[in-house]
């Protein structure tokens, strides 16, 4: 069963909601941040990346950075940018990006059912990167940002969310700088809470979409949380962390591409021999940059020229959920043994682009000399990702990329 709860949002003004809602903290750099929030002193950047407001040459987990985004957060609160809820409550809140939208809701879930396997996941996480968000949300007392999940769509649950959305008005809705429209209902009727609370109980496991650096940590400072206090009780909130959950059939994942530098010293014609022993190789005679129409499909941007490569028969795993990816035959079969590319997560010769971008940012960062070779994905698809977390498997990094984003500062979960 997936267990959802009520709580008691801090949230920002219906005024100030646009100015405070901020993209999550991992998508951008400190100097890119920094370039976001001038003018806007009300943006949840001053929290969710606190050090935009120190010198430039700041260490990023310096412990003044997490005790600025407490003290930015107090201060948010203390001066009504921010105010809480009188009443737990859930919340709906819909996503809108070029002609399609995406409606989940919002909702505390339990450290347990990650613990247990209820909530599972389909990424490794990073040692250093769940530390920084394990003494972000510690310092803050808070999930300040929201975990993105997802679950096999149940219409029970629909028709609820449906229902209220008809016949009630938003508390926000704006459209963000990135044309992304961001609406959000109040649902705080008791009886419907505890109609979505049991339709849920009846879902049996929920699937971390994205987000799971901010799971793990949220996970673990509850863990810290119960160690400390001994004799907590079932309705502490540490016990729950800060989630929006979508029916699968909503979502959307994107194309994740890849740049490599160097051929790892071979010559053209010797990288292209060995591609051939994989691949079917095709030149396009439409020059325009190529983005795959369907699975086991790669485009490759190299000498000014794209390609569409076919993955031969013989290498397609079908009865592997994590070998049949597309993601994992590129890496297998030509990034690793032909380009020397072992270990994605930490070999700086390859970069990662993600949909949003377009194709033609692939071309660009090869013509400009920057990369060597280019190739652009057919995206994962949701139930590929399923499959994956199902069998209790890891994807290779770099799998997914989901758009639109959740905004952080919409919401924010107090764990007192």
């Amino acid at each position: 069963m997936a267990l959802v709860r009520a709580f008691k949002a801090i949230r920002p003004t219906k005024e100030l909601v646009e100015k405070v809602a901020a993209l999550p903290y991992d998508v951008m750099n400190s100097e890119e941040a920094r370039e976001m929030v001038v003018g806007n002193e009300y943006s949840f950047l001053h929290i969710d990346k606190a050090e935009i407001d120190f010198d430039k040459n700041i260490n990023v987990y310096d412990e003044k950075v997490y005790e600025k985004a407490r003290e930015n957060l107090n201060n948010m609160i203390s001066n009504k940018t921010l105010v809480k809820d009188k009443q737990a409550c859930l919340y709906i809140y819909k996503l809108s990006m070029n002609g399609r939208s995406q409606t989940g809701l919002v909702a505390c879930t339990s450290i347990d059912e990650y613990v247990s396997g209820v909530i599972k996941k389909h990424e490794l996480t990073r040692e250093d990167k769940e530390l920084d968000r394990i003494k972000h949300v510690d310092y803050c007392n808070a999930n300040t940002g929201p975990i993105f999940l997802a679950y096999k769509e149940k219409k029970e649950i629909n028709q609820v969310i449906e229902n209220w959305v008809n016949h009630h008005a938003p508390i926000y809705d704006f459209v963000s700088d990135d044309q992304v429209g961001h609406t959000v209902w109040v649902i705080e009727h008791q009886d419907v809470i505890n109609e979505l609370v049991r339709h849920f109980n009846e879902v049996p496991s929920l699937y971390i979409a994205d987000g799971h650096h901010r799971n793990a940590s949220a996970v673990k400072v509850g863990l810290k949380r119960r160690q400390e206090n001994p004799n907590y009780g079932e309705t502490c909130e540490f016990n729950y962390y800060l989630s929006v959950i979508f029916p699968d059939e909503q979502l959307k994942i994107m194309d994740y591409n890849r740049v490599v530098k160097d051929l790892n010293n071979l010559t053209y014609d010797e990288f292209m021999s060995k591609v051939r022993e994989k691949f079917d190789i095709e030149i396009l005679e439409n020059q325009e940059a190529f983005s795959p129409k369907v699975i086991h499909t790669f485009g490759m941007y190299l000498e000014n020229k794209w390609y569409k490569l076919t993955a031969k028969k013989e290498i397609i795993k079908e009865n592997d959920s994590v070998q049949c990816l597309d993601v994992s035959i590129l890496q297998n079969e030509l990034l690793q043994p032909i380009l020397g590319i072992k270990d994605m997560r930490t070999d700086k010769r390859i970069d990662f682009v993600g949909g949003i971008r377009g194709i033609s940012e692939l071309t660009k960062r090869v013509n400009s000399g920057e990369m060597k070779i280019a190739f652009s994905m057919f995206p994962t698809s949701m139930s590929e990702l399923m499959n994956v977390a199902d069998a209790g498997e890891i994807m290779p990094p770099k799998s997914t990329w989901f758009e639109p984003k959740l905004r952080s500062g919409i919401f924010i979960h107090s764990l007192e």
